[in-house]
């Protein structure tokens, strides 16, 4: 068994536990373009029960979310009892991409560094779970990411005109990140770096640190057994010529 299988069997066990135990884990996923972090939550769901361990990956908000406290579309999406989300991107984004792209005021902005601690407190303080995970990617292997997405059309998709927009801001957006750790880096809610150069690496190293952050036993599972089948009582099922099945190409 390698070691992604052997952590992803561990991710089970935890998930179990989360689900017995009415645990609210939420985990925030943030960093540079192409850092790797879809990478990381593909690997960590492709194993687990969706009903429990959920992606969030909110789009642009709406006229109406404008409007709205800034975290309140991020607060509907936080775990109840039992689950796991799992936010590709968060209400970071105000700290990052909106403050560097001016899609926020300066006041906005200030705001969010002045709040978001104590937003989280008061999320940590209601139960909830929170890891917060920054994946850090070098400007010479972001760039061959990028330059890799834009000559593959099957990851041609991954590149958006926004990502292209974030390479002329490097430094700007170097100083927003330092600015957001200094402001939203507590003992209560720390930050987890991590170092995304290498993206096998960083999935396993992620993982593997996720797994310690919540103490989890295994939970044998309830021993099934297959009940016998229905005894036939002379149904006869509609014949296959009178429905539309997919053409056997392979």
């Amino acid at each position: 068994m390698d070691e992604l299988a052997r952590l992803q069997f561990e991710l089970i066990k935890l998930q179990e536990w989360v689900r017995v135990n009415g645990l609210k884990v939420c985990v925030l996923f943030e960093g540079r373009d192409a850092a790797g972090k879809g990478g990381v939550i593909k690997r960590i769901t492709e194993s687990l029960n969706p009903r429990v361990c959920r992606i969030v990956a909110l789009g642009t908000p709406t006229e109406k979310e404008r409007g709205q406290w800034y975290f309140q579309r991020y607060v509907a999406q936080l775990p109840a009892k039992g689950e796991i989300v799992l936010f590709d991107r968060s209400w970071y984004n105000r700290a990052g991409v909106e403050h560097v792209m001016g899609f926020c005021t300066d006041a906005e902005y200030e705001e969010f560094l002045r709040a978001c601690p104590l937003f989280e407190e008061m999320l940590v303080q209601s139960g909830i779970i929170l890891i917060k995970y920054w994946f850090s990617v070098s400007d010479e292997e972001q760039e061959k990411r990028f330059t890799e997405r834009m000559r593959n059309p099957i990851k041609r998709w991954k590149l958006s005109p926004m990502d292209l927009e974030s390479r002329k801001h490097w430094v700007e957006y170097s100083k927003a990140k330092d600015a957001m750790l200094e402001h939203t880096d507590k003992k209560l809610t720390p930050w987890y770096i991590v170092d995304a150069d290498d993206k096998k690496k960083a999935r396993l190293n992620c993982i593997s640190h996720l797994l310690q952050q919540i103490p989890y036993r295994d939970i044998a599972p309830v021993e099934l057994d297959l009940p016998p089948r229905q005894s036939d009582d002379g149904y006869k099922r509609p014949k296959k010529s009178k429905q539309n099945w997919v053409p056997e190409v392979y």
